[in-house]
């Protein structure tokens, strides 16, 4: 568990600064076919500080994480914020003071489980794959874990602790048609918490392979889409990774103030009135979070941003300086993933609201259109076009469930698209396996329920 070495440097803040020690700890290991491929450890922290200064901030962190070093990195911090203001010349007043809070450890780190334990848990996962599923050409099993720690003290007097740890097990199968042609699905199985308390027993995962083996079994029969403009059903994992790509990097205000979309839309009907979409902090719906962020990297107490309701564009998500610019409350947007980072502005746990609607009563109202289950990669930019594939999908005909359709695409304008939504199931489905790339690896969380709407499909 990381000292406090940080508050003894207060007194010596002049201009806006954070001062931030952190610890990142990792463990993977990887099976292929029941060969070890890869077996992993890493550690990896220090101190860093950040110094705001007429417009411009300057940074600088180190390794060592001592008293000395803490004094050391704070004054090359400043030197820093001074050579750019100097240079830069914006003349900017300094960043507002926010009601100061100190926000403590609300998970202790522990003692983190031995590589053994992965080692052990992933072997007999995959020996259980091995003998129980007959037609796979290829299987991959993935251990994982990330603990990050962090103490911050910020000049206006927050300061916080905090521990996250996540923990993962990923489970990749391949097969292969009667026509020679391969096919994979993968499943990421998620959660808060330490490897050894979540996963305590392969078999416990075995109710949901065992599901996921048979979607394989069904795309390996399944047939190619027609492609056009339909009338789709989306998961809630596609659903969730769609809002997180497609819209919620649209309302992040630093991609706001480059031109994004969203930049021109601010109170303006970008969804059908049945979406409404939350950024939220720590807590949903009466729920811990997957992900939960009590106090961001700036110091900033986190609240629930409020993105979109009833389909109106409501706010952007921000960090201090751009709540200053549209002179609105930052609500805990500003994180880094490393000691060597500065925060950006990230989501946290974005999701789609539920609604009122049984997901079999959507699929019954369909006559011809798809239910679209898993999605893989895919691209979106500021301008919210999107292009994802996806893995696993399935017919409806008449209002029932037909054959799996092999791999094909989605695309379209996820702000038109999302007018286009008239159902919205009852249920609501998290994910916090992924990373978001913006700049910088950070955790996040994605989910949502299912939703109906009009989309592009792709073809054979």
């Amino acid at each position: 568990m990381l000292r406090d070495l940080l508050s003894e440097h207060k007194s010596s803040f002049k201009d806006y600064t954070e001062l931030r020690a952190q610890v990142n700890t990792s463990s993977r290991v990887t099976l292929l076919a029941g060969n070890m491929v890869s077996n992993a450890q890493s550690s990896g922290g220090g101190v860093s500080a950040r110094v705001y200064k007429g417009g411009t901030f300057g940074f600088a962190s180190g390794a060592e994480y001592s008293a000395e070093s803490v004094k050391n990195i704070l004054t090359a911090a400043t030197d820093n914020a001074l050579f750019m203001d100097n240079h830069v010349k914006k003349g900017q007043p300094p960043l507002p003071t926010l009601t100061a809070d100190n926000v403590g450890l609300k998970l202790k780190p522990g003692s983190e489980a031995p590589q053994s334990v992965l080692i052990d848990f992933a072997n007999e996962l995959d020996s259980i794959i091995e003998k129980k599923y007959k037609k796979l050409t290829s299987r991959t099993v993935v251990a994982d874990y990330l603990g990050i720690e962090k103490m911050l003290v910020v000049s206006d007097g927050a300061s916080s602790h905090s521990f996250q740890p996540r923990s993962t097990v990923y489970v990749f199968m391949s097969a292969e048609t009667d026509d020679g042609i391969p096919i994979e699905l993968f499943e990421p199985f998620s959660a808060l918490g330490q490897f050894d308390t979540l996963y305590p027993d392969p078999k416990n995962l075995m109710e949901s392979v065992d599901r996921l083996y048979e979607q394989l079994m069904h795309k390996r029969e399944g047939v190619y889409s027609k492609a056009g403009l339909c009338k789709c059903i989306m998961h809630p994992d596609l659903a969730g990774i769609l809002a997180h790509e497609a819209v919620g990097h649209t309302v992040e205000a630093d991609l706001v103030l480059g031109g994004s979309v969203a930049a021109h839309n601010m109170g303006k009907q970008v969804a059908s009135e049945l979406v409404s979409m939350v950024d939220f902090a720590h807590t949903a719906l009466g729920k811990p979070c997957p992900l939960p962020v009590y106090v961001d990297d700036e110091g900033v107490v986190a609240e629930d941003a409020l993105l979109i309701e009833d389909g109106i564009l409501k706010s952007y998500m921000h960090n201090r300086e751009s709540a200053r610019h549209f002179d609105v409350k930052p609500q805990g947007n500003a994180r880094a993933f490393a000691f060597t980072d500065e925060p950006l502005i990230r989501m946290r746990n974005t999701a789609i609201l539920p609604g009122k609607s049984k997901l079999e009563d959507m699929i019954a109202s369909i006559d011809d259109g798809y239910y679209l289950v898993k999605t893989g990669n895919g691209q979106a930019d500021t301008t919210g076009e999107f292009m994802f594939s996806v893995e696993l999908g399935y017919e409806i005909k008449n209002g029932k469930l037909g054959k799996a359709i092999r791999e094909t695409t989605i695309s379209g304008v996820a702000f038109e698209m999302l007018k286009t939504v008239d159902m919205v199931s009852d249920d609501m489905l998290w994910s916090c396996s992924g990373f978001c790339g913006k700049k910088q690896y950070m955790t996040t969380a994605g989910g949502g329920p299912a939703l109906r709407c009009e989309i592009n499909i792709g073809g054979r």
